[in-house]
């Protein structure tokens, strides 16, 4: 029975997490004393001491079927694995795609065609936010005027993303298009780049399972990136070297594999694609600004006679997207995304040789990266980064927002949760792109705002309108149920597995229940109880991990 006062929520979850060795116990960290019950806000009047007790003795018999199992698609580890890392979390929907596909296999091999799949309301997202589809002229006027600043664009640029990882049906083309636009990354918050930076983002979203070659090119030579590092200003009377060294450094072949003098030719290769920034805004190429002359970049040699540069552009980073160090780049990069922090060598060798093999064409190397042992013994290896983190809980929580028409409603303020965490999407300052390492991730202060993001949601509290939510109530899977089997009952449609002791455990100490007490439509569980319950199995480092 939910009887007594509150106590400290954060208290109790850490506690939990420690429990479970998400982080360790410490000063202020009470892994002994037990946890109180639940209260009702406001409630002053308590029930007969035992009612409740004594209708659960009633109802034991009838509470001991399992039937409820079969309202979830459970999908195998392995299916899990590979399900879990190429989406934003596998919520009940995606399981019985899964399930209908006939295996995550085959599901991954469906999600490697996107074009196949029929996704109407996630293509009608941008309309949203409709400042998202103007023209760099008009962006700029409207940023001059303060009609719609240039920080709004953005973050209406990044509402946009998260907004597509939550419904779309193409969920590897998401995954993908956040890893190469991180990799090629060029920040919302650049001076100037907001201009171009929406279709600069629709651009690698169309190469991301297609030729690192081609999206390579076209991410280089576009005004966004030019306007980033400096490129749109690189004449041949004076060349600027932010892209020509980035594009060695971070985008290719990597520190160590190039000198001075291999930058300064790369910046003299790139000179000539400019943007009148400032002024009209339009893009294009000015052979009057391309510095001629001898150029050797890491084995790349040529006279560089002509004023038109562009075919020497896209010789130059063809040539330096299919270097063997490049080609270890992308596999090392991948594999530490999707496989592990410290992914085997011999792995990085076999994903780049099949890069190399395959003229540097995505599909083959993410089919060699899944097909590997160390993929499959990758499991539970990977730690969620705040927007996925964000994403996965409203996914799972059935949480489903709406065309926004206020900042308070949920497609908006979800920016500001994600934001909460440590992380906003595209909104690393650095030209590095965000980490995807676990460390970056895994630190106390994220996991404490984690806690109140997912108690906040699962409490339907913030954002509370602007999308559609699942009733409490609806979460049991019959009219009277034991609490054990509830606790199962929600960790399979939440996390995707039954759940463990230490699960049933903690929920039995969050909530202040007994495992064989029945919980019914009626119980004060279900009444306002409901928020702890659920943000206690998201709390969990299964939820964290991915």
């Amino acid at each position: 029975m939910l009887e007594t006062p509150v106590a400290s929520r954060r208290a109790v979850l850490t506690r939990v997490a420690a429990t479970a060795g998400l982080v360790a116990a410490g000063p202020g960290i009470d892994l002994v004393t037990p946890v109180p019950a639940l209260a009702a806000p406001g409630r002053t009047k308590q029930r007969k001491k035992g009612k409740q007790e004594k209708r659960s003795k009633k109802a034991h018999k009838k509470t001991r079927s399992t039937a409820y199992r079969r309202k979830t698609v459970m999908l195998s580890t392995a299916d899990r694995h590979l399900v879990g890392r190429f989406s934003y979390g596998i919520n009940a929907g995606l399981a019985k795609q899964v399930g209908k596909a006939g295996g995550a296999k085959a599901w991954f091999e469906g999600q490697l065609d996107p074009a196949s799949i029929s996704d109407p309301y996630t293509d009608g997202l941008k309309s949203w936010w409709p400042g998202l589809a103007n023209s760099p002229q008009v962006l700029w006027a409207n940023t001059q005027s303060g009609v719609e600043p240039s920080w709004q664009v953005m973050a209406n640029y990044q509402r946009w993303a998260l907004a597509r990882r939550i419904h779309s049906g193409r969920q590897l083309l998401e995954v993908m298009t956040e890893f190469w636009e991180n990799h090629l990354h060029v920040p919302v918050n650049g001076d100037g780049a907001f201009t171009y930076r929406v279709a600069y983002g629709e651009l690698i979203r169309r190469h991301a399972l297609g030729s690192f070659v081609d999206m390579l090119t076209d991410a280089i030579t576009h005004p966004a990136m030019g306007i980033f590092l400096n490129n749109a200003v690189s004449t041949r009377r004076a060349p600027n070297e932010n892209l020509g060294r980035e594009l060695l450094e971070l985008h290719t072949v990597g520190r160590g594999n190039y000198d001075e003098g291999d930058v300064k030719d790369s910046a003299r290769i790139l000179t000539g694609w400019r943007v009148d920034a400032y002024r009209t805004w339009n893009a294009g190429y000015v052979p009057g600004d391309h510095a001629t002359g001898p150029v050797s970049v890491m084995g790349f040699n040529d006279p560089n006679a002509s004023t038109d540069g562009q075919d020497l552009t896209r010789r130059y980073l063809r040539y330096l997207a299919l270097h063997p160090a490049t080609a270890q780049r992308i596999g090392r990069k991948l594999a530490v995304k999707f496989v592990r922090d410290d992914p085997p060598q011999t792995l990085v060798d076999e994903l780049a040789s099949v890069y190399l093999a395959n003229d540097g064409r995505v599909i083959p190397v993410l089919r060699a990266l899944v097909g590997s042992s160390a993929f499959a013994g990758s499991v539970g290896a990977k730690v969620r980064d705040p927007g996925e983190d964000v994403v996965a809980t409203y996914r799972v929580l059935g949480v489903s927002p709406t065309r926004p028409t206020t900042d308070d409603d949920a497609a908006n303020a979800m920016l500001w949760q994600v934001a909460s965490l440590g992380a906003v999407p595209f909104g690393w300052a650095r030209p590095d792109g965000a980490p995807i390492d676990n460390a970056s991730w895994a630190t106390t202060s994220r996991m404490l705002a984690a806690f109140d993001v997912h108690y906040s949601l699962s409490g339907q509290w913030w954002p509370s309108k602007g999308a559609t939510f699942a009733k409490h109530v609806s979460w049991l899977p019959q009219k009277q149920i034991r609490f054990d089997r509830f606790v199962d009952h929600l960790s399979r449609q939440l996390l995707q597995r039954p759940a463990s002791p230490t699960m049933l455990k903690a929920c039995g100490e969050a909530t202040g229940i007994g495992r064989k007490t029945v919980i019914t439509r009626k119980h004060d569980l279900v009444k306002w109880g409901m928020p702890r319950l659920l943000t206690t199995l998201l709390d969990s480092p299964t939820h964290m991990s991915r």
